[in-house]
């Protein structure tokens, strides 16, 4: 009786251990490092590393130091999408000045049957949507007909405006292709934090291609959808984000890099 109670005592304090010291897991919550004006302003050196990023999400989009490349994440990893158009796993120690990511767990699944272009896809999840005023994460593992996509290559300092390096992005052409579509549609009282309305990044199936969408031709696939109420931001304290300005309306300037 003595060793069994023992043990029962040591399950107590191993539970409690546990509960202290394992790691938070919100669900239903957007988290967010920096904001999408200030990216726009140049802010292109980050101060979390992706390793701390695991830790608010498995499943997001976002970029990397020295603006080096889109970043697309599902299932637990995230890709790198350099300014070639390849496709490289994120190993936790880079950085980011701007991502956003959550634990993925739709509330939402169906079949979708082409084709689809970006438009009528947009239009098709407006009618899947309770309200344009919460957050979403869009996911759609699906066969293209063709995805165009753009990355974005590795800046210098002192670094450009993100319009800047956007009116000379790479841009590339997958045909034929299988893969995942991954992003966020933000209400418009958005606007300034991040992208109002959808913004989606794509990994290939083979693992070697993707990026920043700007176009595509669905031909089947499956939709999940997680939705919340929930939007976490945490910011910069040193470095250019404190000097940056980051007011006024930069609507027209969102529009120019994300299209």
């Amino acid at each position: 009786m003595m060793q069994l109670e023992q043990k029962f005592i040591q399950a107590l304090h191993a539970l409690r251990h546990h509960r202290l010291h394992a790691p938070h897991r919100p669900i239903h919550e957007v988290y967010q490092s920096s904001t999408i004006n200030a990216l726009l302003e140049g802010v292109y050196d980050g101060d979390m590393t992706y390793g701390q990023l695991r830790r608010h999400g498995d499943f997001g989009i976002g970029t990397f130091n020295a603006l080096d490349g889109e970043m697309v994440g599902f299932d637990g990893r995230f890709w790198q999408i350099t300014g070639d158009g390849r496709a490289h796993p994120v190993p936790d120690e880079y950085q980011t000045p701007f991502a956003t990511v959550l634990f993925f767990n739709p509330r939402i699944q169906q079949t979708l049957d082409g084709p689809l272009d970006f438009a009528g896809l947009c239009s098709l999840l407006d009618n899947e949507l309770a309200s344009t005023n919460l957050f979403y994460a869009i996911r759609v593992d699906g066969r293209f007909r063709h995805v165009r996509t753009r990355s974005v290559p590795r800046q210098s300092k002192p670094y450009p405006p993100l319009t800047a390096v956007t009116e000379d992005q790479p841009c590339f052409d997958l045909h034929e292709v299988s893969g995942t579509l991954a992003g966020f549609r933000f209400p418009e009282f958005a606007e300034g934090m991040n992208v109002p309305g959808y913004h989606l990044h794509f990994l290939s199936e083979d693992r070697r291609a993707g990026g920043h969408v700007l176009a595509l031709e669905l031909e089947s696939g499956r939709l999940a959808i997680d939705d919340t109420s929930n939007f976490h931001i945490e910011l910069p304290t040193d470095g250019a984000f404190l000097a940056a300005e980051l007011g006024g309306d930069r609507a027209e300037d969102v529009r120019k890099v994300e299209k």
